[in-house]
């Protein structure tokens, strides 16, 4: 029977319980039996007076005696009588109070269970205020954390594989058109071809960085770096495809700017990043303009753009992986959805923030993100 299991946790209760109740009625019985007649000799006395004895009264001392074992027998029985009555009830309260406790564990032993079989949605109750309470809604809040796991996992299989056809298919298409003579293997085609392995080539570097950003092994090497020319490198690096496609570009930002200790690759990373989002979705004759400034011993960083702009609903999404507000869009231009979640991670890991506002579609948006003066 499973309440009798060895070691389980309902009998390991009953039998504390029972231990309770087991020296609370030997400390019962021998108090009472090495009391008692102490304290029936004083009430005698107390009741027929200080100055009798035995020798004075002899019908008395025999009815003393007699009294005396009458009590004591009586004693005994009532003792037996109500230990053992108590004793019974002891074990009905604590065969439903260890009940009471082992219920919600068994709940947690099940559930966990079948979250180890793969059913992530499973739950227990958490009803009340006490540590049973409190662990199953510890237990809820893990379960929904490996259900969230669960379904990154199987989209970042499914975006992979999507981010994978595309490339793929391409090459696959021109080499069985130049086997089949369809295609002509001249420069262009392999230029295509090459292009297409290139972007295969990017979404594996992003991959990897991705997946050491949401593992939290980035590596950082923080320096003393001037936020003023951080900002300038990403400027150049973008400059000549901002003139190209007709884009301004303008940085705001005082002269006594600090310097902060960050790593400057990585930061260098995220403004790049930032402003070839603002690039993508900016048309020509539109304006970026990157902004900073600093308050206490905090910098904070912004790009704004005057494109396309951003839908209310998807602001929240914006940096999960493989997230596209314009997915056509951003696929042709190159971008995988991963640029921002690695931005954000890289934030962080510095001990910053990052954030996204937009009043809606066509008004633009704005990025930013602070970094901290301190050193990591």
């Amino acid at each position: 029977m499973a309440f009798w299991r060895r070691g389980g946790l309902r009998t390991r209760l009953l039998l504390a319980h029972l231990s309770v109740i087991a020296a609370g009625a030997v400390t019962l019985f021998g108090v009472t039996l090495v009391t008692a007649p102490t304290l029936h000799d004083r009430l005698m006395v107390a009741v027929l007076g200080p100055g009798h004895t035995v020798a004075q009264n002899p019908d008395m001392a025999a009815m003393e005696q007699a009294t005396s074992a009458i009590f004591q027998t009586a004693t005994q029985q009532a003792l037996l009588l109500s230990g053992g009555a108590a004793i019974l009830v002891a074990v009905v309260v604590s065969l439903l109070i260890s009940a009471r406790i082992v219920k919600p564990v068994r709940q947690m032993l099940t559930a966990s269970r079948r979250i180890a079989a793969g059913h992530y949605a499973e739950r227990v109750p958490a009803q009340g205020t006490d540590e049973l309470a409190a662990l199953a809604a510890q237990f809820n809040t893990m379960a929904g954390e490996l259900e969230a796991t669960e379904r990154r996992r199987v989209a970042l299989i499914g975006d992979v594989a999507h981010e994978l056809r595309t490339p793929l298919a391409t090459i696959e298409g021109y080499i069985e058109g130049v086997l089949d003579g369809v295609v002509l293997p001249s420069d262009a085609t392999w230029a295509l071809m090459h292009d297409e392995v290139g972007r295969l080539t990017r979404l594996v570097r992003d991959l990897q960085e991705l997946s050491r950003a949401e593992a939290k092994q980035l590596a950082l090497y923080p320096s003393r770096s001037a936020c003023a020319d951080l900002i300038a490198q990403a400027v150049d690096r973008l400059a000549a495809h901002y003139a190209e496609k007709g884009v301004a570009l303008a940085v705001i930002a005082p002269a006594d700017l600090p310097t902060i200790e960050v790593d400057p690759d990585r930061v260098l990373q995220v403004l790049v990043n930032l402003l070839g989002n603002a690039l993508r979705a900016t048309p020509t004759g539109g304006r970026v303009t990157v902004t900073a400034q600093h308050s206490g011993t905090t910098v904070t960083v912004t790009v704004t753009d005057t494109g396309i702009g951003i839908d209310a609903a998807q602001l929240p999404h914006l940096f999960e992986r493989f997230y596209r507000v314009d997915p056509a869009r951003s696929r042709g231009l190159g971008g995988h959805g991963i640029g921002l979640t690695i931005s954000k991670t890289l934030v962080e890991a510095h001990g910053g923030q990052i954030w996204v506002t937009s009043v809606g579609l066509g008004t633009g948006a704005t990025f930013g993100f602070t970094l901290p003066l301190h050193q990591l």
